[in-house]
């Protein structure tokens, strides 16, 4: 079998297969975490000593968490595939390099899953929350990291990446490279800190949206560490959107920006609206597990389009040779 950098239709189909289970994983993933059935098992790989453990079709919190190891198993698989088909086809050292990067990761994200429940029970004084709890942000952390990961394979392997379709690529101007990049880089520390409001229970530390007081206040009236975290996400929110907005202007005022890329970023302007409405739905339903699953899911497809958007802008100054 030889390698080529030539577009594979079955490599696309599999790594775009990949960029869609890992979405399957971040929504059970967020509603284990929504439900706090994060410890309905306190062992791990095995579910109770088990990979069919008594209950888990029939209680909700068995059936959450227990999804979510199962989906998580097939994900790596596919993962794993992906890499080993990359390693055997493609004659772009960076994108095998990639692949192979991938699957360190998601064997990492397992491993920190697994002590997020290992370790559950030591509590950690300094900062008033359990060893297991920390590994939840890192494991939440890295999942954001893993879609980037699993996105660039995809884009890679597309069709308008490497035939260099005039519907997607184009020459694009370092102010848009730069605010792309800009973009990303503010979505994932976001969504790091959105990590740490959810596993250090912050989600209600301020009870009332768009205001933090009853009264009206544009600040808390007290603050703590969970008061603070929520504070500096809401404050990360305006950030971020703002970003985002000049970012999309920015590509509807590049003369050559490919259509499908502008129509890509009136999107994204809708999802972090949407977003934004969610994450207001989470105050006012005093936390609703479809509004904070749907939060969760968002955020992250909100961070996927961003880095597609931006890695096509960089496509002209990107090699698609084995170098």
């Amino acid at each position: 079998m030889s390698r080529t950098a030539h577009y594979k239709f079955g490599l696309a189909a599999f790594a775009a297969l990949g960029s869609g289970w890992v979405f399957v994983l971040v929504a059970l993933g967020a509603f284990t975490t929504s439900i706090g059935a994060g410890m309905a098992f306190s062992d791990w790989p095995l579910s109770n000593g088990s990979i069919n453990p008594l209950g888990w079709l029939t209680e909700i919190d068995k059936f959450a968490e227990h999804s979510h190891r199962l989906s998580a198993s097939l994900m790596s698989s596919i993962t794993i595939i992906l890499a080993v088909w990359l390693w055997l086809t493609e004659e772009r050292t960076w994108l095998r390099r990639l692949g192979y990067f991938a699957v360190g990761l998601v064997l990492t994200q397992a491993a920190v899953g697994g002590l997020r429940v290992l370790f559950d029970h030591q509590h950690i004084d300094l900062v008033n929350t359990s060893l297991g709890r920390l590994f939840a942000m890192l494991h939440a952390v890295l999942a954001q990291a893993f879609v980037c990961t699993l996105f660039a394979i995809a884009i890679a392997s597309s069709r308008p990446w490497i035939e260099g379709s005039s519907g997607w690529t184009g020459v694009s101007s370092q102010r848009l490279r730069q605010l792309g990049a800009v973009c990303v880089a503010l979505l994932f520390v976001q969504l790091s800190i959105a990590a740490i409001v959810r596993h250090s229970f912050a989600g209600l530390a301020i009870p009332t949206f768009p205001l933090s007081t009853p009264e009206g206040n544009l600040l808390p009236a007290l603050w703590d560490f969970r008061v603070s975290i929520h504070f500096a996400h809401r404050v990360m929110a305006g950030v971020v959107s703002l970003a985002l907005v000049a970012f999309v202007r920015q590509l509807w005022r590049e003369p050559s920006a490919p259509t499908a890329l502008r129509w890509l970023g009136i999107g994204l302007l809708g999802l972090i609206s949407l977003q934004i409405y969610l994450g207001a739905q989470i105050i006012w339903t005093g936390r609703s597990v479809s509004m904070t699953t749907g939060h969760v899911i968002i955020g992250a497809l909100t961070l996927a389009v961003t880095f597609l958007l931006t890695c096509f802008t960089y496509h002209g100054s990107v090699k698609t040779n084995p170098a």
